[in-house]
């Protein structure tokens, strides 16, 4: 049993979803505690059940009480084991996996704020589980750092990469020229890809500064930056966006496109794509599906994308899977992104096959899959991953 407060888009819930897929490969049975949302047909399509519940509240008094409904469900499911991903049901979940003697795992996704003891408290049920899986080394070292954890009860477990999904090789033309229309390319135009929902930590407004470093210096002919991302309720944020890129006389240059559902196809459709987030990311799995799919990227250096993007000086050029730069640096990744885009052919062709190669090899899907279904194996005694290895392969 996993809960979640939604099943809308984001890491976690897709990390429920393909979870709950992979239990359901094993011969095992995947319930989703959740008010739903827009991937509520995927998690059907997984295999996995959907029990509407009130997950999201933070209210302590309905918290304390849907503990003691998580334990009755618990006991009419069967479950074996509760695995929580958000903070708020995480309590309701540890509460009731105490009671009814199940053990209790958690998905720290994120690196969150601590901005005081009431907080710190709150946050810390992530780490009181029986196993805590941390989705990359950056935020296992803030668990430990936080909470004292010891590593005896964390694994790292980074965020998977579909690699049928995100493949050069599946994606058809039509998918891309709908997607160069919808943006209102060009022939011959190149598009910059920066996929983040619209909220000031995810770094727009650096990407509009290099923009206008590039225009200034005659090195943006031919290129257009896409802001594609939902402004989920920030209206003012989006209407600054617009602001300075209509200050910077960027219009037409930078653009603010909203939602993107066909990420495989934006990737594709991209000469180069940017994580620009001035806040460390847990995991960032833009950068990962991005390289994933042979699309140069351009991340900050903080957080765990230097775990997913090799960048020199740490590796030499002929390892290099992308770019590092300082966070809210506009210079500096404009910089990044004129190296990029003066780059021979020859040359992305061959970071595009080792950047692939390597997601493969330790960012796949298929290893995140495996690896939680250790996770439960080692403390229910199962064999739920060679279960689903068999049934993988056949």
């Amino acid at each position: 049993m996993q809960i979640i407060p939604d099943l809308d888009t984001g890491g976690a819930e897709l990390s429920a979803i393909e979870i709950a897929g992979a239990v359901t490969v094993a011969g095992g049975r995947a319930i989703v505690l959740s008010r739903g949302g827009r991937l509520e047909a995927d998690l059907e399509v997984a295999g996995g059940e959907l029990y509407r519940f009130p997950a999201a509240t933070k209210n302590p008094l309905r918290i304390l009480a849907n503990a003691f409904e998580i334990g009755r469900l618990a006991k009419q499911f069967g479950a074996a084991l509760i695995h929580a991903r958000s903070r708020a049901p995480a309590w309701s979940a540890l509460i009731a996996a105490r009671r009814v003697g199940v053990p209790f795992v958690t998905t720290y996704h994120g690196a969150y704020n601590e901005t005081g003891a009431v907080k710190r408290l709150y946050n810390s049920v992530m780490a009181r589980a029986d196993l805590v899986i941390a989705n990359s080394y950056y935020t296992a070292g803030l668990v430990q750092d936080r909470y004292g954890t010891p590593g005896n009860r964390l694994r790292v477990i980074h965020r998977g990469v579909d690699m049928e999904r995100f493949d050069p090789a599946a994606i058809s033309a039509q998918r891309v020229v709908a997607l160069r229309n919808a943006w209102g390319l060009r022939d011959g135009e190149r598009a910059v890809l920066h996929p983040a929902r619209l909220t000031s930590w995810k770094g727009q407004a650096a990407v509009i500064g290099a923009a206008r470093k590039l225009m200034a210096s005659g090195r943006l002919n031919g290129v257009v930056l896409i802001l594609a991302g939902d402004a989920q309720g920030r209206e003012a944020y989006a209407e600054s966006l617009k602001a300075q890129i209509a200050q910077g006389g960027l219009e037409g240059i930078v653009r603010l496109v909203g939602h993107v559902a066909d990420m495989p196809a934006a990737f594709a459709a991209s000469a180069a794509a940017i994580v620009a987030s001035v806040e460390p990311e847990a995991f960032g799995r833009t950068a990962t599906e991005a390289q994933a799919m042979g699309c140069p990227v351009i991340a900050t250096n903080i957080g765990a994308p230097p775990e997913t993007v090799l960048s020199e000086p740490a590796v030499t050029k002929n390892e290099a899977t992308g770019w590092l730069v300082p966070p809210g640096d506009a210079e500096a990744l404009s910089q990044a992104l004129t190296r990029l885009l003066e780059l021979p052919a020859e040359e992305v062709s061959a970071m595009a096959e080792r950047s692939r190669s390597r997601v493969s090899e330790q960012f796949s899907l298929n290893s995140m899959k495996t690896k939680t279904l250790a996770v439960y194996d080692e403390l229910l005694q199962t064999e739920l991953r060679k279960s689903f290895l068999r049934s993988s392969r056949s």
